[in-house]
């Protein structure tokens, strides 16, 4: 080290200072190399580099090397690009995860159903070309580099700057040194299997690594004195720590790079290599500790940087601007080019902003979210440039239609009521016509079920569905929730195991205000059947039938949803109304005279912190005319997130236990994320559930039934796996459910 230091503190007294004039200047080229979440210790170099005054006169980097090179470039510190990279989410960056307000209700139901989702064409499976568009990624980085979003030649930023990017149809390195800065770095950082390609002036670019990781030559022709350069690339493995398969392909990739690096190090004169041996490609969760490596490796050059520092002109300082965060803008025009299949006003609409109107960028950019989360767009890049005539910004978007109309889906699921279920979906875009969906849900497993969906949205204009789905289990209750007290008396039973089967069409019209608030309109015809082989008539084989009746109604639904998570919401609000109006019966309901039912939901979210978060929940539900058909009464008990009819959980007593024509119910929620997607929580809920209690007024009196639960709770690519012990202090006992997979 010593000997390295002496050479250039030699370089820097004895070379390129003989100058006509007295004034001293060394201008210094900055490298970035290419490394994935590694490369964050270039945060820490940058730091130490401003701590010391050095003055960098032009940055060239590849793929991480360039992101943060290119944040530098625009005038952030390296303090201000560290807060960045402190608060960011990487997973959501990652994982392209869209917030879920921004999904129209049908792709939440898709998001929050399937664990696999997979493209296919001519009935070939086609893999997707990597696991995130990068969509979430280029929305971070265009509204951190909104203030040079003019500047279209990179030479003009505050530092100059270029990076490297890999041409994959032709496999050569090109230099993006003008155009959209956003774009280039993604296009530069398009880790290949991670984010997908960028297109840009008409090439398919990935990730700069591929060819260049390191682009010293690139920089030294700049007219640059010295070359200060920080690599976190991989060193080769030993025998010991090659020991799958994986890490044997990834020494076989890295040859290449780490022979280039034998040469290129000893062209850099100030070589700073931090200690990330222990950290990946994937290794944001590490962020502050990778950051803290490249301080410490920086600052073994703290004596050199700070001569560097005393042979520039102090007079000729980076003239960083003035960045201030975006919290409003105004939208003048919008040019679109790429779409063929969805008109501009389709566009326009899932945007969500009209022209010259000034909305908050949380609102831009959950417009852009709502567009993207359609799946109808494998990208949508927009560039914004300040208004020549007025205030605010013209957009230029450029977008890429899916040509996947055709996706196979799966999923599994286990829990107490259904038990096994593997889930198997077709499901089809644009069968009729442009914004239709057909979906079919085939669920094989204890419990044979499908669920067919067809719908045309039409965003804020009125959409048509069509459901018909069959839904059945078998589950064992109490008799005295079937039987009547006369009946009790001539058979001697305790429990009957029932047989539950249920057959529903609906036809519905659907409009959204706002895009949480839905109405959905409809009629139903409904086939339900109730069934057990516990009692048999006449001393015949044949099960007994307590239901089995044709049910037509007409229906309204309002619902209001802003949670963040189905299963596990954090914060947001929600409201579901239901009214169904039941005109005619038939089977076994033959002097049916009409009747209708009413049920509503409300739920609150909120987080005390980032792992702490309480979830308030309440029900009810009341019968209107007559109540000749019992079947279609409320039933309380067991635990789940998609129960059929008014089936509703309840902790501390086993599904189907409280049964009644009206009801009223309560939860509590607390839930601690001990670790990450790890989850403890308890539950408190109490109810009154019997006959006509808004009659009675037994609704607001002291509850009948209470019931307690503690589980764990762990999220996975699967959906959430979930166990819950509950007990109920009326009966005594202890109940355990089991939930694994998404609720479908």
């Amino acid at each position: 080290m010593k000997y390295a230091l002496a050479i250039i503190l030699y370089f820097i007294c004895v070379s390129g200072f003989a100058q006509e004039t007295d004034k001293k200047d060394i201008k210094v080229g900055l490298v970035l190399s290419g490394g994935g979440a590694k490369g964050l210790a270039h945060v820490g170099v940058l730091k130490v580099i401003d701590s010391l005054g050095v003055r960098i006169d032009y940055i060239g980097g590849t793929s991480m090397g360039a992101i943060i090179g290119a944040l530098y470039a625009s005038g952030y510190s390296g303090k201000q690009i560290e807060a960045i990279f402190k608060n960011a989410n990487f997973d959501d960056i990652l994982n392209d995860n869209l917030p879920r307000a921004s999904k129209t209700f049908y792709e939440r139901e898709n998001s929050e159903k399937y664990a696999i989702v997979l493209p296919f064409d001519n009935f070939k499976i086609k893999l997707p070309s990597a696991l995130s568009r990068g969509q979430n990624a280029y929305g971070m980085l265009s509204r951190l580099l909104l203030h040079v979003n003019d500047i279209e030649d990179f030479n003009d930023l505050p530092i100059p700057f270029f990076c490297v990017a890999t041409n994959i149809e032709t496999g050569k390195a090109v230099i993006l040194d003008k155009g959209n800065l956003a774009q280039s770095i993604m296009a530069s950082g398009a880790f290949p299997s991670l984010f997908q390609p960028v297109i840009v002036n008409d090439q398919l670019l990935v990730d700069g690594g591929v060819v260049n990781n390191y682009p010293i030559d690139e920089v030294k022709q700049k007219g640059v004195d010295i070359i200060v350069g920080a690599d976190v690339q991989d060193s080769l493995a030993t025998r010991k720590e090659l020991t799958s398969a994986p890490e044997i392909l990834l020494q076989i990739n890295n040859y290449r790079t780490i022979n280039d690096m034998r040469l290129k190090s000893k062209k850099t004169d100030v070589y700073i290599k931090p200690e990330v041996k222990d950290f990946t490609v994937v290794s944001f969760d590490s962020s502050e500790q990778l950051m803290k490596q490249g301080h410490i490796a920086a600052l073994k050059y703290a004596e050199v940087f700070k001569e560097i520092h005393s042979n520039q002109d102090q007079t000729n300082t980076i003239k960083r601007p003035e960045i201030k965060r975006v919290d409003s803008i105004k939208i003048n025009s919008v040019t679109l080019k790429g779409n063929k299949n969805y008109t501009r006003s389709y566009v326009l609409g899932k945007l969500k902003f009209k022209a010259r109107e000034k909305v908050s960028y949380d609102h831009f950019y959950k417009g852009v979210n709502n567009l993207v989360a359609t799946n109808n767009f494998d990208n949508f890049l927009y560039h914004l440039e300040s208004s020549k005539s007025e205030e605010g910004y013209d957009m230029y978007a450029s977008l890429e239609e899916s040509s996947k109309t055709m996706f196979f889906k799966l999923g599994v699921h286990f829990d107490d009521l259904y038990k096994s279920s593997a889930l198997i979906n077709f499901t089809k875009k644009r069968t009729f016509t442009k914004n239709d969906v057909l979906s079919f849900d085939l669920i094989l497993g204890d419990n044979v079920r499908y669920n067919l969906e067809y719908y045309v949205d039409r965003g804020f204009y009125w959409s048509v569905g069509f459901k018909s789905r069959f839904d059945g289990f078998n589950q064992n209750v109490a008799a005295n929730t079937i039987l009547t007290s006369e009946e009790l008396a001539l058979i001697n039973v305790n429990k009957l195991s029932l047989e539950i089967g249920d057959f529903t069409n609906q036809l519905y019209l659907q409009t959204l205000f706002r895009k949480d608030f839905a109405l959905t309109l409809g009629a139903e015809h409904k086939h339900l059947t109730i069934a057990s082989e516990t009692i048999v008539a006449n001393n015949s084989n044949e099960e007994t039938f307590f239901e089995k009746s044709d049910y037509l109604s007409l229906f309204g639904k309002l619902k209001f949803d802003t949670y963040d998570d189905k299963y596990l919401p954090k914060k947001g609000f929600l409201f579901e109304g239901d009214l169904h109006s039941y005109l005619y019966a038939s089977g076994l309901n033959k002097d049916f005279s009409g009747t209708s039912i009413a049920k509503a939901t409300i739920g609150y979210s909120q987080d005390f912190s980032t792992k702490f978060t309480a979830n308030l929940t309440a029900q009810g539900g009341f019968r209107i005319g007559e109540d000749l058909s019992p079947y279609l009464n409320f039933s309380l008990g067991g635990y789940g997130a998609q129960l059929i009819n008014n089936y509703t959980p309840f902790f501390g007593y086993d599904f189907l236990s409280l049964t009644g024509n009206s009801f009223v119910k309560s939860t509590l929620t607390l839930d601690y994320e001990f670790f990450k997607n790890n989850h403890i929580n308890i539950a408190a809920n109490i109810a009154n559930v019997e006959d006509n209690i808004f009659e009675t007024g037994e609704w607001f009196s002291e509850p009948d039934y209470t019931g307690y639960a503690i589980g764990y709770a762990l999220e996975t690519l699967l959906g959430p796996i979930e166990a819950k012990y509950t007990w109920s202090p009326e009966i005594k006992k202890s109940i355990w459910f089991f939930s694994l997979g998404f609720w479908f």
